[in-house]
């Protein structure tokens, strides 16, 4: 495996809009050069006897029990809003027609 030069990781941290500093530059080449080298020593482990898996972790995912219940009534989820307009939260405009300029 060939290591990342100071020009690919400078390209990288400009995709990324990173403004690095020259040091910076060099700790995060080093960085990013050890974690090559990490995959692609994993990529050399025998995965042979290894089953295929769509998850490396085990997900339960809580199920929905799909029975409606109440909500709350509007009077009651709008008894704290600072301002009401009927059963709306009434809320100061924050675009105009106009264009700022």
């Amino acid at each position: 495996m060939s290591e990342l030069t100071r020009a690919e990781v400078e390209k990288v941290a400009a995709l990324a809009r990173l403004g690095l500093t020259g040091e910076e530059i060099e700790k995060l080449q080093g960085d990013l050069n050890l974690i090559l080298e990490q995959w692609s020593r994993l990529a050399e482990v025998d995965t042979s006897a290894v089953p295929a898996s769509a998850q490396t972790i085990v997900q339960e995912l809580p199920l929905r029990d799909d029975a409606p219940i109440p909500s709350l009534p509007v009077d009651r989820a709008l008894q704290n809003a600072p301002a009401r307009a009927g059963d709306y939260v009434r809320v100061q405009a924050i675009l105009s027609e106009e264009a700022d300029g």
